[in-house]
């Protein structure tokens, strides 16, 4: 597990996981919300946000987290290991409220971008029918070579946490 990328629904979990991960794997990471805005809001244009992508695909270790679907094919390609969180909607839009009292809205230096809009609320309401495909099909295009992880719940996002935890203390 030298290079993850993590993808997933907003509100799924996917800050949490890298953070965590990363710590304790000792990977470099990158929260593709805090390089994609500005301090405004505002979003790298197309083409510096893939440029800056292949950037940080080049080093042997890695782990990226974030969706952005139109520059993911880059990540899949050169991740070795895949962690897709898939968890239903109600769960995603209770870790979004979860993260909005915690966060108080903006964006953060550990990554979050916490921004909800009545846009956002459908997109994660409609995450598992309108993007997991095109995710399921970037997967089958870019991603074959990589050992993929789905996790569905909460449960098992955090029971694949610390079997890596233990997994990595054990080789130690």
């Amino acid at each position: 597990m030298d290079r993850i990328a993590v993808i997933g629904c907003g509100g799924s979990g996917k800050t949490h996981l890298a953070n965590q991960l990363a710590a304790h794997l000792s990977l470099p990471l990158t929260h593709l919300d805090a390089v994609y805005y500005d301090d405004k809001w505002n979003p790298l244009p197309p083409n510096e946000f893939e440029a800056l992508q292949h950037r940080l695909v080049e080093p042997r270790r890695w782990l990226i987290e974030g969706n952005h679907a139109s520059s993911m094919a880059i990540r899949l390609r050169a991740a070795t290991t895949v962690i897709f969180l898939d968890l239903p909607a109600i769960t995603c839009l209770v870790g979004v409220l979860q993260r909005r009292l915690r966060c108080r809205g903006g964006q953060h230096a550990n990554g979050v971008y916490d921004r909800i809009t009545w846009s956002f609320i459908r997109y994660i309401w409609g995450y598992r029918t309108t993007m997991r495909p095109k995710v399921e099909s970037l997967l089958g295009e870019h991603g074959d070579h990589a050992d993929l992880v789905v996790l569905t719940s909460r449960k098992a996002v955090n029971e694949y946490l610390a079997r890596a935890v233990t997994e990595r203390a054990d080789k130690h």
